[in-house]
């Protein structure tokens, strides 16, 4: 279960290139939901899954900023709120805290107007100010961009050329895909990972 007060980038976002390679640079994923972007011309594919969970909380320790989470199994769990959580008094044993997690990758294939290989990433968080509602909310978002080196319809491979130089040859999933794409292209990789946090009172109150 996530820190349902804080939030801790994960080492997906760490290891992303690995992730990537297994996943999608097949240029075809496979997860919850995914769909073919309609009206280009290069493949351009999205997918995305979302995790909700309801907690109870079952004890909480002001002082030392401890809450005790049951969660829908039965299972327990101690955590311990961070200091930027400003209404951690608010929050009461029998209240629910909501949590949600959502990942999605999405690849584009773009025709290069010169533009070599690169990473980028941008991360956002909100917290409920003090006195309001208990929550939060926060993303992290990393880029990743590759060029097409080379393309091998028969064998149905490719090759691409990563930001760190690096040329890795993979198989795609799906042969359409290679012939709608052209070496040089630039392949823009991103991959997003969100969570939001919100606290109902105790039912009844």
């Amino acid at each position: 279960m996530p820190d349902l007060f804080t939030y801790n980038r994960r080492t997906t976002l760490v290891n992303i290139k690995s992730i990537l390679i297994a996943a999608a640079l097949a240029l075809s994923v496979s997860a919850i939901s995914a769909e073919q972007a309609a009206g280009s011309d290069k493949p351009s594919i999205s997918a995305s899954q979302a995790v909700k969970m309801t907690a109870v909380v079952e004890a909480i320790d002001y002082e030392t900023r401890k809450v005790v989470l049951r969660g829908p199994e039965g299972n327990t769990r101690t955590i311990t709120a961070s200091p930027e959580e400003q209404n951690l008094d608010q929050v009461k044993p029998g209240d629910l805290v909501n949590v949600e997690f959502i990942q999605n990758i999405s690849i584009e294939v773009f025709a290069n107007d010169g533009t070599e290989p690169g990473t980028g990433s941008m991360s956002a968080v909100g917290r409920a100010e003090k006195g309001q509602e208990p929550g939060m909310a926060a993303m992290d978002t990393k880029i990743v961009t590759a060029i097409v080196e080379a393309i091998n319809i028969e064998a149905n491979t490719f090759k691409l050329r990563w930001p760190d130089g690096n040329i890795a040859e993979y198989k795609a999933r799906d042969p359409e895909n290679l012939k709608k794409a052209d070496v040089g292209d630039l392949v823009v990789i991103s991959y997003t990972e969100a969570i939001a946090v919100s606290v109902e009172s105790a039912p009844g109150e």
